[in-house]
């Protein structure tokens, strides 16, 4: 009786007190009263260590690096300049979001900063989308696959008449680095040292613990190389392959790299042949997605959900027609989407 009457007194003076019971009485005591509600005062302060520790879960998680999808379309952007095809005059009737250029960000919350792969001339605008996700995110740098129109003049945006940044770096290949520097307006970012170029062959970027680096690609190589990029943190990998005239003409094979990595952005400009019917498609060659489809029909469907098709011209229907889309997904493949987050 005794026994009973010191527990229930300890009870009395609040749930706290348990802890300083022998681990006996301790246990003997919480399955005896397992059943008995907490006072308030305690209720709540439990609840808010909870809390604590959810936020600072949650907190610990906001501190991965992240890859954004900033625009999913060709060059020109959607819709284009002029278009008077279905594709373009649909957004007349039936207005939506447009479609900003094909450009990824790394994002690393830990500090707040990021770096674009390719300078759109959406540029503007996909800097405040990701705001909208990381708030006042500093640009750290700019990487480069190429100088087709929809993949540098994004940096006119860093020169005096402008953000007039101060030595930004921007990661490019020789002859990528050679046509900024030798020509205008270009030059004068380099001159007025708003960028920095830097070398990126041959070698590998380390960015917080994520590793960059580049792999060659055929493409329409008028003024410059064109690269893919691989990046790499100890968990995840992601492959950026916006540009590339043809899979069989690439050293390197798309179904290995698919088993590779974990996400792919590869090139879906054209869904089919005969898209473009006032010129010649061979002049802008690319893989069509029914061709890159058909080539990597065999993967099986976690290895084809790893396959996300960007850089998709106006002409493309998986760009504008939403039962297109819904009969695409079933293919098991996937499309790129503005604000898409991977995380690394």
């Amino acid at each position: 009786m005794a026994k009973k009457e010191k527990e229930s007194e300890v009870f009395s003076k609040g749930a706290s007190s348990i802890w300083y019971l022998s681990e006996k009485h301790h246990l003997a005591i919480l399955h005896k009263r397992q059943k008995e509600i907490l006072r308030p005062k305690m209720a709540l302060k439990r609840l808010s260590l909870f809390f604590m520790a959810l936020l600072f879960s949650f907190s610990l998680k906001a501190q991965e690096a992240y890859i954004m999808v900033l625009g999913i379309a060709q060059d020109a952007g959607y819709p284009q300049l002029s278009c008077k095809k279905t594709c373009c005059e649909s957004m007349k009737h039936n207005p939506s979001k447009p479609e900003y250029v094909s450009s990824l960000a790394l994002v690393f919350p830990e500090d707040n900063t990021y770096y674009l792969f390719d300078c759109t001339p959406d540029f503007k605008k996909q800097n405040l989308l990701l705001r909208e996700t990381q708030k006042g995110a500093e640009l750290k740098g700019i990487f480069l696959t190429h100088a087709h129109i929809g993949h540098y003049t994004g940096l006119m945006f860093l020169g005096r008449e402008s953000l007039s940044s101060k030595n930004t770096p921007v990661y490019a290949m020789p002859r990528m680095r050679n046509f900024l520097e030798e020509n205008g307006p270009w030059s004068q970012l380099v001159s007025l040292q708003n960028i920095q170029l830097e070398a990126i062959e041959n070698k590998e970027v380390l960015l917080n613990e994520v590793q960059i680096s580049t792999i060659e690609v055929p493409h329409r190589d008028e003024f410059s190389e064109t690269v893919a990029y691989s990046i790499k943190s100890k968990k995840r990998s992601v492959l950026f392959v916006p540009d590339i005239d043809k899979w069989s003409k690439w050293e390197q094979d798309i179904k290995s790299l698919v088993k590779q990595y974990d996400f792919l952005f590869i090139d879906g400009t054209f869904y089919q042949e005969n898209e473009l019917p006032d010129r010649p498609m061979s002049e802008v060659p690319h893989p069509f997605i029914e061709e890159s489809m058909n080539l990597l029909k065999d993967l099986d469907k976690n290895e084809k959900a790893k396959v996300h098709f960007i850089h998709l011209n106006h002409t493309n229907h998986l760009l504008w027609d939403s039962k297109a889309q819904l009969d695409f997904e079933k293919s098991g493949f996937k499309l790129a989407k503005t604000g898409q987050i991977v995380k690394l």
